[in-house]
């Protein structure tokens, strides 16, 4: 396969399935690694059949827009691992590997009879990424986990939502896409060790970890000063920064917004403070004492926000947005999707809904890569492949098999 970019050369197994493992590949895929994604028909990756967009249903295995959002420029193969055969030929993959990746729970390739000690015997320099829920040791090694349990676990659901109120979570699986960038990340500082020393290594990476990085200082406010984490709104508990939160704005154009659209506003500095005063032309704020210190500016907050809120109330957000930067003072409208999709000039500019065409489901939008490179930038050059698209071409071109033997054994669903 043709290399490009900064990653031209690199070849990896994706394993992964769900987001949080096909993220972290497509992040290499994007610059270039050629990655070959492993999958199996019995039992398929939930991308392509349990989440949504389904844009083909009569075909199922190959119509999901999230599918093919998040296996961008990656290749397909499938693989029976329950067979010998298939086992054989896993084997033969992984001496033409650079690395492999996978987020299954802790054990499944042990199971398979490839634990890491396997892996290196077959290749030594071999790096392996494993993302694990809770990684592979530990008393909670075995437990299961999706992205609302991560977030749950590591804190991050506790903090979110208003003090009067239970634990709002974060719906969306966001902890997926941590667990993605730092599985990217790891799997290019193993390499890198590898480029050094020549050895390969497996790297434990837990989900749950990487989420409890995101929790700010709730865990050193515990250590250190005895203090509970606890929900805070839309505040900025650990900061100076006040007022900080979102204001609504005037109702939207679309009846089925109406009355949702918001400002969010920040302040940081005195500075901010006397800027948005002089908008909002509050100078009797502006004037009092009290209110040149974050501290006092917390103690008014009620008395502040409302004063932010009657000025706001009959603005289109994004003309306020565009007032108050003006002034210099931090603020952005609360976007919503189709904000990002259609309205937002500087999404538009860099380039981050681009379109990709799939065999199967036609012309679709997709993220962008939001990490430029001068010299060797991020190409977007195939959507996500069929399931198995490419088992004549990977079979055929690394391992040496005759496009007969290839069609034998899909028959004999070892390629399956």
């Amino acid at each position: 396969m043709a290399g490009f970019g900064a990653l031209q050369g690199l070849r990896v197994l994706d394993l992964g399935w769900a987001m949080a493992g096909p993220q972290a590949m497509g992040i290499l895929a994007a610059y270039g690694a050629d990655v070959i994604k492993v999958e199996s028909r019995a039992r398929l990756d939930l991308a392509r059949t349990t989440f949504g967009p389904i844009m083909r249903p009569d075909d199922p295995e190959n119509g999901s827009g999230y599918f093919t959002n998040f296996n961008r420029n990656k290749r397909s193969i499938t693989l029976n691992m329950t067979s010998e055969r298939g086992r054989q030929l896993f084997a033969q993959l992984l001496a033409v590997s650079d690395g492999l990746l996978e987020n299954f729970s802790a054990g499944v390739l042990s199971k398979w009879g490839f634990p890491y000690a396997e892996m290196a015997r077959i290749r030594p320099d071999i790096v392996y990424v494993s993302m694990a829920g809770f990684g592979h040791t530990g008393p909670y090694r075995d437990y299961q986990t999706f992205g609302p349990t991560v977030q749950a676990v590591s804190g991050l659901t506790h903090l979110s939502g208003f003090p009067e109120r239970p634990p709002a979570g974060w719906g969306f699986s966001y902890m997926d896409h941590t667990g993605g960038y730092m599985g990217a990340i790891a799997m290019l500082q193993a390499l890198l060790h590898r480029r050094r020393t020549g050895q390969g290594q497996h790297v434990d990476l837990a989900q749950v970890e990487a989420a409890i990085t995101l929790t700010g200082t709730a865990v050193l406010d515990k250590v250190v000063n005895g203090r509970a984490s606890a929900r805070a709104g839309n505040a900025a508990p650990e900061t100076g920064a006040c007022p900080h939160g979102v204001y609504r704005c005037a109702p939207d154009a679309d009846p089925r917004i109406g009355d949702d659209a918001w400002v969010a506003i920040a302040v940081e500095t005195d500075e901010q403070w006397q800027a948005l005063c002089e908008v909002i032309d509050a100078s009797d704020l502006a004037a009092e004492p009290g209110l040149h210190t974050p501290d006092g500016r917390r103690a008014a907050r009620a008395a502040i926000d409302a004063a932010i809120d009657a000025w706001t109330r009959p603005r289109d957000a994004a003309h306020a947005t565009e007032v108050l930067q003006a002034a210099g003072v931090p603020a952005g409208v609360v976007q919503r999707s189709r904000d990002l999709a259609e309205a937002d000039p500087q999404i538009a500019h860099r380039g981050m809904r681009p379109q990709v065409t799939h065999e199967v489901i036609g012309t679709v939008t997709v993220d962008g890569v939001p990490v430029r490179f001068s010299r060797t930038p991020a190409e977007l050059r195939t959507a996500g492949p069929m399931l198995g698209g490419h088992n004549a071409e990977v079979y055929g071109d690394l391992l040496g098999l005759s496009s007969d033997e290839v069609r034998c054994l899909e028959d004999e669903q070892v390629l399956w």
